[in-house]
């Protein structure tokens, strides 16, 4: 049985092969991310099969299935790099969701609440950022596309994994953006900064869409961007009905990824058994 080892040139080599292939920055930190971990796992002993297996055993006993399944898609595109197709490891079989937890759902009354709560503690930028990703359902890292360019043509061009969409503006949105900007001083560029002027990252992003969390009376684990495109894409189905168009707003390569998106809650599914009304 081949056996292998993991060393730092070739995660350096492999880091920049992602690159060539355009991966997102936040795809290829993680990834290494990933194979540091599976590094400290091994404590210097070879990569083999077996030792994969293990690791699996390891992380499928401390983290959920769907973030084990990441981590081994990371270890199996590393090996596909390095031509070691023999370590190939399976991803754990996840049956599909029915029904959405309502514990980690951000209802839209809630969001409500937090924009409120931002705009009572003077803190408009996250008010606008709460806004802005929650009508549009851009993602965090696409927060840097809504440029005030983007805001006077009332449309954003969004280059992410090799495709461009655009996505259009709300007119209210444009003119309270608009606003912001010109109270900034910001005349071209990203509208989302910090007060060094650079664009706000990922990091900070959540950290301030955390950091209202208490004031707004609503449960931490529920705010966090990406929860604001699941709320776009619940309220934006429920007025068209037209899930071949949300996928292509949110950027979907399929439809089955923008379907976990409408998952109902077991509450709202109860609820519908009962208008059945079939039982006597």
């Amino acid at each position: 049985m081949p056996q292998y080892t993991i060393d730092e040139e070739q995660l350096t080599s492999y880091a920049a092969h992602l690159q060539e292939q355009e991966r997102a920055p936040q795809t290829i930190q993680k990834y290494i991310h990933d194979l540091n971990a599976l590094q400290r796992y091994l404590a210097g002993k070879p990569l083999t099969k077996a030792a994969l297996i293990g690791w699996k055993e390891h992380i499928t006993s401390i983290y959920a299935i769907a973030t084990v399944n990441s981590m081994l898609a990371a270890v199996n595109s590393f090996l596909a790099y390095m031509g070691w197709p023999d370590c190939h490891i399976k991803a754990l079989r996840l049956q599909r969701q029915v029904f959405r937890d309502p514990a980690k759902e951000l209802t839209r009354e809630e969001y409500t609440r937090l924009v409120c709560a931002a705009e009572t503690a003077g803190r408009t930028r996250l008010a606008l950022l709460l806004e802005t990703i929650c009508a549009t359902g851009i993602r965090v890292s696409e927060v840097k596309y809504i440029t005030v360019e983007a805001v006077k043509a009332g449309r954003a061009e969004i280059s992410l994994k090799g495709k461009v969409r655009v996505i259009l503006l709300p007119a209210k949105l444009c003119r309270k953006l608009q606003k912001y900007a010109k109270k900034q001083k910001t005349a071209s560029g990203a509208v989302f900064r910090t007060r060094s002027g650079r664009e706000l990252s990922r990091k900070q992003i959540w950290a301030e869409m955390k950091s209202i969390c208490k004031k707004a009376g609503v449960a931490a684990s529920k705010v966090f961007p990406h929860n604001l495109r699941h709320l776009f894409a619940r309220c934006f189905y429920r007025a068209s009905r037209d899930i071949i168009k949300l996928a292509d707003v949110l950027g979907h390569s399929s439809v089955e990824t923008t379907r976990i998106y409408l998952l109902s809650t077991g509450t709202e599914h109860q609820r519908h058994l009962e208008r059945l009304r079939l039982i006597r």
